[in-house]
């Protein structure tokens, strides 16, 4: 089957040509026949805490079907559901819950958000479920569930220890809601952390004389950093340095919770009461509470602030596929049939899954 697009985003640069899918992968790239629109890579989003109505923290599979059904109506085709710091028994039943495989999108697995995280940079996370590293609590975690990202404060007692297990089970650490020092996220990425969780969110402030968190990873070329691009967790004039440091090595992320696609109003986020007012999502003491951010809006704000087509759409699919050590994000011979075609407005007018069309205009 031919797209009939009149371009295909390949290596990073829209080329001319049309896109062939067959068996469920590509099968053919820069096909003479033009038609309209590009055809890019299905977005990937690593940080999903929930989605039209549903919050993946308490989400049984009906929630699921219906969660995933809307990610597909905003070209989100595999992504991580998000499970914040929670009571064990909470978490447990969670990840009990989170489908093997897929959904509608492709599910890459659960990234468990804590509970092994600082008790200086929670965010919105609740203290009176964070936990100090232990082995054994991580291995009923982990048992729980399929579990494909941590997100853990490499600082705190026994926090390397907890990178070489999550590694050993072949697992993406990630550092986040953590005060560590420079020396601290130097360790923590000697040791095996590929990736930053929300960069600059609930982290040591970056410094001057102090860049904590934030500033190895920038400065490191085998960090990954993400980003949540919503207008209210990082300035424009940030985001546009993390750009020029980092091109390449930035992941969009929307941090959705399950106001996303619905509107303003009173949602759970694991444990914690959000209130979404005016589209910003907040704690009722005013911390940010995740976003209503979808993918495609991401890759817009991303664009607007200046980079181009191509990389904007890459931050959203093969950067963030490759740190999930994932095939997907990719349009070439073989690779998933994961495929959206956008329209010169960035509207979205179809999106496939493994070469089946499941949204269209």
């Amino acid at each position: 089957m031919r797209l009939g697009v009149e371009a295909v985003l390949v290596d990073g640069a829209l080329v001319p040509g049309d896109l062939e899918l067959a068996d469920g992968v590509v099968a053919g790239v820069r096909l003479g026949r033009r038609g309209r629109g590009i055809a890019v890579p299905g977005f990937v989003d690593l940080q999903v805490n929930g989605f039209a109505g549903v919050d993946f923290c308490s989400a049984d599979a009906a929630a699921y079907r219906r969660a995933g059904e809307a990610l597909l109506e905003g070209g989100v085709t595999a992504f991580q559901p998000t499970i914040i710091t929670a009571p064990e028994e909470d978490l447990v039943a969670a990840m009990r819950e989170v489908p093997v495989g897929g959904m509608g999108p492709r599910v890459l697995g659960a990234h468990l958000e804590g509970p092994f995280v600082s008790g200086e940079a929670l965010g919105v996370h609740p203290a009176s479920a964070r936990r100090d590293p232990d082995l054994a609590l991580l291995q009923r975690l982990l048992d729980a569930g399929p579990v494909s990202q941590m997100t853990l404060a490499p600082e705190l007692p026994g926090g390397l220890e907890l990178i070489d297990a999550l590694r050993e089970r072949g697992i993406l650490v990630s550092i986040g809601h953590s005060n560590a020092t420079a020396a601290e996220a130097h360790q923590a990425f000697d040791r095996g952390a590929r990736t930053v969780t929300h960069l600059f969110n609930a982290m040591r402030p970056f410094g001057h004389r102090d860049p904590g968190i934030a500033g190895v990873a920038l400065a490191r070329e085998d960090v990954f950093v993400q980003l949540i691009l919503d207008g209210h967790h990082v300035a424009d004039e940030v985001a546009q340095v993390v750009w020029r440091a980092a091109a390449g090595r930035v992941a969009l992320v929307t941090d959705a919770v399950a106001a996303t696609g619905v509107g303003d109003g009173d949602y759970r986020l694991g444990i914690v009461d959000v209130e979404v007012r005016d589209g910003v999502a907040r704690r009722a003491d005013g911390v940010l509470a995740g976003s209503v951010l979808t993918m495609l809006e991401a890759v817009r704000n991303l664009h607007a602030l200046g980079a181009p087509l191509a990389k904007a759409v890459a931050a959203a699919s093969s950067v963030p596929a490759r740190i999930a050590g994932s095939a997907l994000g990719l349009l070439e011979p073989g690779a998933p049939a994961d495929v959206l075609i956008l329209d010169d407005r960035l509207e979205l007018r179809a999106v496939f899954v493994g070469g089946k069309e499941r949204v269209a205009a």
